[in-house]
């Protein structure tokens, strides 16, 4: 066994061995406004419940490693005193994953990943429409644990309400844990599903993803392609040129003749979809512009 003290290491490296050791840990889906008012979203992964009565919630949005600088997020609980926690499931978890992105300050989150901004009943941030579980809450505490990259800021929260979709309930009104199909993060690019384990989602913070709001509105408006599908699709940063989508057509024609074949808009989706399916975001963007 290898061993080291905190101090022999660097912080991104501590930061990468802490989160790839202690996994999986639960996502704080979580939903603020700025003192103006704009809407924000973002995960957090630093996070979990710490007592029923009252009902408190604690989640830790750290100072950025690389050049020590606060997220949206912690400006806004400070000034508002007010968050939402949305509950991550596996049907919105690509949306999750691309509003991570690092947008400029003012960006609605909720139209970069395509997600709905429902009105709270206590508070003024928003919640999110998609997910299971929004849970409304009031911050009565945040303790800074450090002020250098890397340190966290516990956010104590106050649920002040909750709302639960009828459809994750069992008949007695608990939560049935497979309908709710919870996600949870782990370490590098890694996520895990409670019916299924691990899988992997391209990290979105190398590159400004478009977001779901810039995709043209038959993509936005697909009978075919779901959630997670258009959070993929808005995770690049621009759309492949006329030349680029010519030379794939002819190309997987040659090789496909059946491509030929799909001319109608839903055929286009459903081979679209194919492709993502398999990660293959590039293919799929080529097949929509064809």
């Amino acid at each position: 066994m290898i061993s080291f003290e905190p101090k022999e290491l660097s912080t991104a490296k501590l930061h990468s061995y802490l989160l790839s050791a202690v996994a999986p840990r639960p996502i704080a889906f979580a939903s603020t406004v700025d003192a103006e008012g704009r809407p924000n979203l973002s995960p957090f992964s630093f996070f979990n419940v710490f007592s029923a009565n009252p009902p408190i919630l604690v989640f830790s949005p750290a100072r950025r490693v690389k050049n020590n600088t606060v997220k949206h997020t912690l400006v806004n609980v400070q000034y508002t005193k007010e968050v939402v926690i949305n509950i991550v499931n596996y049907d919105l978890v690509q949306q999750m994953s691309l509003s991570s992105t690092e947008y400029p300050e003012g960006v609605n989150e909720f139209e970069k990943s395509g997600l709905t901004m429902l009105p709270s009943d206590v508070v003024k941030p928003y919640r999110v429409g998609e997910s299971p579980v929004q849970l409304e809450c009031k911050v009565n505490q945040i303790i800074a644990l450090g002020d250098q990259g890397g340190a966290g800021n516990l956010v104590i929260c106050e649920v002040v309400k909750l709302h639960i979709s009828k459809e994750v309930l069992n008949a007695d009104s608990t939560i049935d844990q497979d309908k709710l199909d919870v996600v949870a993060r782990a370490g590098g690019s890694y996520y895990s599903r409670a019916k299924t384990g691990f899988f992997e989602i391209p990290k979105p913070l190398s590159t400004m993803g478009i977001g779901v709001d810039a995709l043209p509105d038959d993509v936005k408006n697909s009978m075919v392609l779901t959630g997670n599908d258009l959070g993929m699709l808005g995770n690049v940063e621009a759309l492949p040129t006329t030349e680029e989508v010519a030379a794939f057509v002819k190309d997987r024609a040659e090789r496909y003749p059946s491509i030929k074949n799909v001319n109608t808009l839903r055929g286009k989706h459903i081979l679209a979809q194919n492709f993502l399916s398999y990660g293959d975001v590039d293919s799929a963007w080529k097949i929509l512009l064809s």
